[in-house]
């Protein structure tokens, strides 16, 4: 079955459904407007670790317990896991997550890890090389800004144009037809369950770099390849913005969606009325200082999880284009005065 698409693309003969999702997020996110949302909200944010590298690996690990509980599955019952951070060699996956023992596809795609592992997913069931898969990401605050920019001790002056690591992660249960029937709790008193939504088409993204070097300004650096990736995903798919209920980005923020929707415009493409970023909605920007909006591999992987599928599961949205942002640099590169590339991949979400 060829279900390649155009360029780009990928358009599922069968829908992959996305059974269950976990959501497990730090104080100032639990504080913000999606904050009775997620599944977990942590006292403080070392979650009873002694680092902020194992606090990041607690994350996965409690959201993947979480997306498999809900989705009354074992750890056995699944055949591979696409799984990755945003720390050097990925460590807060690795030492997270091995206590599951499922084979695992290490991914990278800086905060657009959400949507590469829920293409690969994806296209592994698709492919009939799974019934289920588990994919997963993570940012922590503090970890991301001693990996990054500096410890928190040094007390450094953010721009405005600066986003604020989310601390968080998002895990979900991937699944075909049969695994979707099949889902019971199997508690005393089976019952059945449902499946969140369904995944119908994928569109992988371009690395696109514009030559910007500012690492306090990400949605900037990362708005071209969003824009790159949209406009492929239109003419691939051969539609336009409106055939989406939502169009949303990963963590632009307030700077990289103005970038974006101007992008796009000279393209012909106008998403102003659908676009949405989960960098602006995770955030309170007039209470709680995070200048453009949040950021980080969890930033879009909890909002889906807590908030776009209860949209979808609700029917307020029928079809939403979900394109999670990522910004290729590491400390290597921008200290050898690298700029800094984008990447976005989109995923056709719909309601069951």
């Amino acid at each position: 079955m060829d279900q390649k698409l155009g360029r780009a693309s990928i358009r599922l003969q069968e829908p992959v459904y996305i059974l269950s999702s976990g959501s497990v997020v730090g104080t100032k996110e639990g504080q913000g407007p999606l904050g009775l949302l997620f599944d977990t909200v942590g006292d403080d944010d070392m979650f009873g670790c002694e680092t902020w590298e194992d606090a990041e690996s607690s994350l996965q690990k409690d959201a993947v317990y979480l997306a498999l509980t809900k989705a009354g599955l074992t750890q056995d019952q699944v055949s591979f896991l696409f799984a990755g951070d945003l720390l050097g060699q990925s460590i807060a996956t690795s030492f997270g997550i091995s206590v599951y023992q499922i084979p695992l596809l290490g991914v990278y795609g800086a905060c657009s890890t959400c949507g590469e592992s829920l293409t690969l997913g994806a296209m592994a069931i698709a492919g009939g090389y799974a019934d289920r898969v588990v994919c997963v990401t993570s940012s922590h605050f503090a970890s991301a800004e001693k990996e990054f920019r500096f410890p928190l001790e040094y007390g450094n002056q953010r721009p405005l144009s600066a986003t604020w690591t989310v601390t968080g992660s998002g895990a979900f249960v991937l699944g075909n037809e049969s695994a979707a029937r099949g889902m019971t709790n199997s508690g005393i008193g089976e019952k059945k369950l449902r499946p969140r939504a369904r995944i119908t088409g994928m569109t992988v993204g371009r690395i696109m770099d514009y030559g910007l070097k500012d690492s306090m300004n990400m949605g900037a650096c990362m708005a071209p390849a969003a824009a790159d990736s949209l406009e492929q995903h239109f003419v691939d798919f051969g539609c336009q913005p409106d055939a989406y209920d939502k169009i949303i980005t990963g963590d632009l923020g307030k700077v990289g969606q103005r970038v974006l929707i101007d992008l796009l415009r000279e393209k012909n493409y106008d998403i102003s009325t659908q676009h949405m970023d989960c960098g602006i909605e995770i955030f309170d920007a007039q209470s709680q200082d995070t200048h453009a909006g949040g950021s980080g591999c969890g930033c879009s992987a909890v909002t889906l999880a807590a908030y776009i599928l209860k949209q979808l599961e609700e029917h307020n949205w029928k079809k939403v284009l979900f394109m999670p942002t990522g910004a290729l640099l590491s400390k290597t590169s921008f200290n050898e005065g690298k700029s800094v590339p984008g990447i976005a991949h989109g995923v056709v979400i719909e309601a069951v």
